[in-house]
């Protein structure tokens, strides 16, 4: 398929039309069989759950060609799997994981014109989605839902290459105890609007979370996971029942102990200790591992040995390992590619 006339080299990180979407519908106790469509508009009663209760959960992974010119995508079962989890707690039917996966296949390939050219730095990026549609006007779970997923071409996350992040220990919650902060819900994300936009006006990057029982240990930022090197290369993660199962923090760890031989670990990580770690990274789906050059604490500045000009050594090389796992360059573990074509 000839590709849109698009300069791939320069796309931003925001939304641009594509020609088709999947869209299925649950009434009646049953989700509909699902279709692709062309409008991206979404038309529902302005009494809608989702608009008075903000009852939605979403997900993000990407589509992108590979060195060998396949299109694939990277772990969608793993999305599925986190999407269950997310609806179960938000009183929504479950999108069943084997249709999830499909969906997005469809979506992908749908739109292979917008799947952008190997080299490119660009990927595209998709958003599958569920909410509730029906009117609800008692506090109480809708009975009618629309799952959806649509894509979008999307830039390198960093244009211009990667610089170090400054990042700020935040005053805020980013999630209660026995709250949602484990899984993937539209409301998380309004909470933290504030805290983000305060943080950058304030010059800062990111905002650090700390747990919100005792705001001594680290859990995450308002949309990626940290991930810590020790100074004898050990591997760090933050352990904490509220904060969002990153699949990228999953893939890397286990990258760094069958890919790069390394020791990694899941622990609480207390605020106290990050001074004395070596390296610090952000990760998710946007931009694999995002690093950390300087973390403020209130006036007082930890400055990572890694420094403020590149990644450190350690976080690089798992940079490289997976994004050359994704782009087909290393051979991938069995199950993490998904080829479309």
């Amino acid at each position: 398929m000839e590709k849109k006339n698009i300069d791939w080299g320069n796309l931003g990180f925001s939304y641009m039309e594509t020609d088709k979407r999947f869209v299925s519908n649950f009434k009646d106790g049953a989700w509909d069989e699902g279709a692709l469509i062309s409008d991206g508009n979404v038309t529902m009663s302005e009494c809608a759950c989702v608009l008075q209760y903000a009852q939605t959960c979403f997900e993000g992974l990407k589509a992108y060609t590979t060195e060998d010119g396949h299109i694939v995508t990277f772990r969608p079962d793993l999305n599925a799997e986190r999407m269950e989890a997310s609806a179960k707690r938000l009183e929504m039917p479950v999108f069943p994981k084997e249709r999830f996966i499909d969906a997005v296949v469809q979506v992908v390939a749908a739109n292979e014109a917008y799947v952008p050219p190997f080299g490119s730095g660009a990927t595209l990026y998709l958003r599958p989605y569920m909410y509730g549609k029906n009117a609800v006007i008692g506090v109480k779970p809708a009975d009618e839902f629309e799952f959806r997923v649509f894509c979008t071409p999307v830039g390198p996350y960093f244009k211009g290459g990667v610089k170090p992040l400054t990042i700020r220990v935040s005053d805020f919650d980013r999630a209660a105890p026995n709250g949602t902060g484990h899984i993937k819900a539209g409301l998380n994300y309004a909470m933290s609007l504030h805290a983000i936009v305060s943080a950058h006006e304030e010059g800062y990057d990111e905002n650090m979370y700390l747990d919100p029982k005792t705001r001594t240990k680290v859990e995450e930022t308002g949309g990626a996971n940290f991930l810590f090197v020790t100074k004898d290369n050990k591997v760090v993660t933050p352990k904490s029942g509220s904060i969002l199962p990153s699949i990228t923090r999953r893939s890397l760890v286990h990258v760094a102990k069958e890919y790069l031989g390394l020791e990694a670990e899941e622990r609480e990580v207390y605020l106290g200790e990050v001074k004395d770690f070596a390296e610090c990274g952000l990760c998710g789906t946007a931009a694999v591992i995002s690093p950390v050059g300087k973390i403020v604490d209130h006036g007082r500045e930890i400055c990572l040995p890694s420094g403020m000009t590149q990644m450190g050594p350690v976080t690089k090389k798992l940079y490289d390992t997976l994004t050359g796992i994704q782009m087909g360059r290393i051979k991938a573990p069995e199950g993490w590619i998904k080829v479309i074509k």
